[in-house]
């Protein structure tokens, strides 16, 4: 369904913009229907710029991204990218921000009704609407009508997801969904997204919390400074992860029945491997070997 193939940015940084600064670095990877992808990764990593790509917000500067075969970089024109739109959309990271707060909360779904279904009646309209909601688990008592400051981020939240359902789209990008929302609200949305995706709905799940990415992800994809260290099948990934950038994520991860003390121990006694990062000559590219069926491994190029 997604494809990204040899996927470079760069951006000009500097004075007169005389600096390079490469964003990603040859990305490789797909989503399928019904498939949770996670791109995980520190700040900088390139996991939030690789989904602005995919959203068409920002286009690569080499390779190809394509949608059921065809290439969004070529896409041009109003009509086409509100068409792209109607199957692909984004929830990020501050809900408040995509709400404007002179206007109530449930003006998201007029917006979307006047753009892209102007013949549906008002009546058939509330029925998709309040299918919707359902289908995100709220209760339109509780949140039509309301001003984004009567809500909370987790509903806000699930309000967008309501959204882009409405569209019927088959592809969600989910940029730091859940990390400005509490612990309790955070399961939800989780759920909701696996809920997601046994309707068939494939979303690339970005994230800088391995332990998320462990818990709702079918494939996850390593990143460091732009380029792929691991991916694979999640299981795999986090039971055999080979590379050192891995496997020093993953002692990092706080674990409840063991103190900082502990773990502070145990990384002196054995201290993670040096991270070596898939480095070309040219540092062009970063390629990955398959060390185990559909799991990729980034390698030095000397």
């Amino acid at each position: 369904m997604l494809e990204l193939s040899q996927v470079h940015k760069v951006y000009k940084v500097g004075a007169f913009g005389g600096g390079r600064l490469r964003a990603v670095r040859d990305v490789n990877l797909t989503v399928e229907p019904g498939e949770v992808v996670s791109l995980i990764g520190e700040s900088g990593s390139g996991k939030s710029t690789i989904g602005k790509m995919v959203l068409g917000l920002t286009r690569p500067s080499s390779g190809r991204i394509t949608f059921e075969g065809t290439d969004i970089t070529t896409i041009r024109g109003h009509s086409a990218r509100k068409e792209y739109y109607r199957r692909v959309q984004g929830v990020f990271q501050d809900p408040f921000s995509c709400f404007n707060p002179i206007f109530k909360a449930d003006r998201v779904f007029e917006m979307i009704h006047t753009s892209y279904f102007p013949r549906t009646s008002d009546a058939d309209w509330r029925d998709k609407v309040l299918d919707a909601l359902a289908t995100v688990r709220l209760d339109p008592g509780n949140v039509l009508g309301k001003y984004p400051h009567q809500l909370s981020g987790g509903q806000l939240q699930r309000l967008l997801i309501a959204r882009a359902l409405l569209l019927d789209i088959k592809l969600l990008v989910a940029d730091e969904i859940i990390s400005m929302l509490d612990a309790s609200t955070r399961i939800d949305v989780l759920n909701l997204l696996a809920d997601l995706k046994e309707r068939g709905l494939g979303i690339l799940f970005v994230t800088h919390d391995l332990s998320l990415g462990n818990y709702v992800s079918d494939k996850s994809v390593i990143l460091r400074k732009g380029a792929i260290a691991e991916m694979g099948p999640t299981a795999r990934v986090f039971d055999n992860p080979l590379h050192p950038y891995s496997r020093h994520l993953l002692s990092c991860v706080p674990q409840l029945h063991r103190t900082w003390a502990e773990v502070d121990a145990e990384l002196k006694a054995n201290p993670p491997e040096d991270v070596t990062l898939p480095t070309a000559p040219d540092e062009e590219s970063a390629p990955l070997i398959e060390v185990e069926e559909n799991h990729f491994v980034g390698i030095d190029q000397g």
